[in-house]
Formats: C-alpha cells, structure tokens, sequence
C-alpha cells in the first residue's frame, strides 16, 4: 500500500498536557499504554499497528464505539486524514463499521472465531518465538506487579480493586478481556511508561495466541484465585510476595499454551 506523503500528515508530538488547539490532553487509562505519538515518517502505518493492537487487546469489546475521531487523533498526534485511512483498512477487512446518525462512529465488529483445535495455533505460532515472548512477559508482569507494591497511591489502590472485580464478575465471553485489562491495570500502576508499553504489545501477541484454545472453566478459576493472590500482595505492599505470585500465575499461562502444542 503507497504511503508516499503521509509523512506530512504527521503532527509533531505536543508537550505535556498539551494537545491540537491547545486541549487538555486525554486522560491517562487503558489506551494511554497502546496510543502514542507516532513518529514522523511512518504516520499511517505506525498508526495503523496500534489500532490493530488496540482491537487484538479487546480493550474496546465487539459491538462498542471506539473512542472519538478527535480522541484517537490527540493520542496519536495524527491528522483526521490519516486516521481516516486507518479506520478505512480495518472497515475493509470487516474488524470495523461506520455508523452515520446520533449515536453513529465507528464501531468494532465481533471477530471470526478462529478454527478449534491445535493446527490453527501452530499456524499463527510459525512466526512467534514462543519461549521467549512467555519469559518477556513473566519479566514485565513481575517487575509491574512489585513496582504497584512499592507505589501504589490510594486512586491507584480503587483502580486495582475495581479491575479484580471486574473479572471476577465477568461472563465468559468477556473474561478475556477483563483478564487482560487487570493485568493492562497492574502494568499502567508501575509508574513506567514504557514497560506499559511494552507489556502491552507481548499482551496483544499471546491474545493472538490464547484465542486459538478454549476457555476451560477449571483454568479460569484457578486465573481468578492467583489474580486475588496478586492484587491482595500489591495491596499488602508486599513486592517479593507479588513478584513470586505473578511468576506463578504467568507460569499456568505458559503451560496451557504448551499443552495444547504438545
């Protein structure tokens, strides 16, 4: 696809606290750890990676809006133009529509399930080094969840607690997503940047990943007994105690997925 001139399309990024027109800029969250300001020279295709992320994620679920034109432009430092660009590659590979009216904008569209079985994993697996992105994530997990443990502020306490809830109380067709936003959570809560960041792009690759075998009822309870075991030593401010507790809990991850490739 030519991307010749989108160059210029490309805003230089704005100082803190400072979007186009002067704006307050949006607030952090979620999307602050996959929106960032592109660089110059690659602004569509840079652009288009991390609304890709953001659907792979699940951080907007099928069905919902994805946030404002005017937002997703702010957060990365992009001209409508070429968001529109953007938006209109996910509409032509049916990831997203756009809805003209009142409540219109564009909106995400329920995924293909992909095929049951362990051959399409191996398929999607080809191009990931498996091992490696399984002890990068346990590496960015622990080091998050000790980090919450050493600075965790009494906002940043509610938002931990109200992540928990949200996927103890999640159906099953949206726990993964619930999953991935407490441990998204965690990540933010460390104080880095960037290891949000990065956590957040391991995180979309074994998504990838994780969609490929089933839910399996049992593994989710023992998911949400090691999430509480987590969140309860961040909030204990105990950091040895989180870090070994998210070791544990990457390590299930890690054998599920080697499991189903045996």
């Amino acid at each position: 696809m030519a991307t010749s001139g989108r160059a210029d399309d490309t805003r230089p990024a704005a100082r803190a606290g400072e979007t186009e027109g002067g704006a307050d800029a949006p607030a952090p969250g979620p999307l602050d750890s996959v929106l960032r300001p592109v660089r110059a020279g690659n602004g569509f295709e840079e652009a288009l990676e991390q609304v890709l992320q953001l659907l792979r994620l699940g951080l907007v679920p099928p069905g919902e809006r994805l946030p404002s034109e005017r937002e997703l432009s702010q957060h990365l430092r992009i001209s409508r133009v070429t968001l529109r660009e953007v938006l209109k590659v996910l509409q032509d590979q049916d990831m997203v529509e756009s809805r003209r009216g009142r409540y219109g904008g564009t909106f995400v569209l329920p995924r293909t399930a992909a095929p049951d079985g362990s051959d399409e994993l191996r398929r999607r697996i080809a191009s990931v080094d498996l091992e490696d992105t399984l002890r990068f994530r346990e590496v960015l997990e622990a080091g998050a969840a000790g980090l919450c443990a050493e600075e965790l502020t009494a906002d940043a306490e509610l938002r931990l607690r109200g992540a928990l809830d949200a996927t103890q109380g999640a159906r099953l067709e949206d726990y993964r997503r619930q999953d991935t936003l407490l441990h998204l959570t965690l990540a933010e809560l460390s104080g880095s940047r960037t290891l949000a960041a990065q956590y957040a792009a391991v995180r979309a690759t074994l998504n990838e990943l994780l969609d490929c075998i089933p839910l399996l009822v049992r593994n989710l309870e023992h998911s949400q007994q090691q999430h509480a075991a987590v969140v309860e030593a961040v909030l204990d401010r105990d950091a040895d105690a989180a870090r070994e507790m998210m070791r544990e809990h990457c390590g299930g991850t890690a054998a599920l997925l080697r499991g189903f490739l045996a």
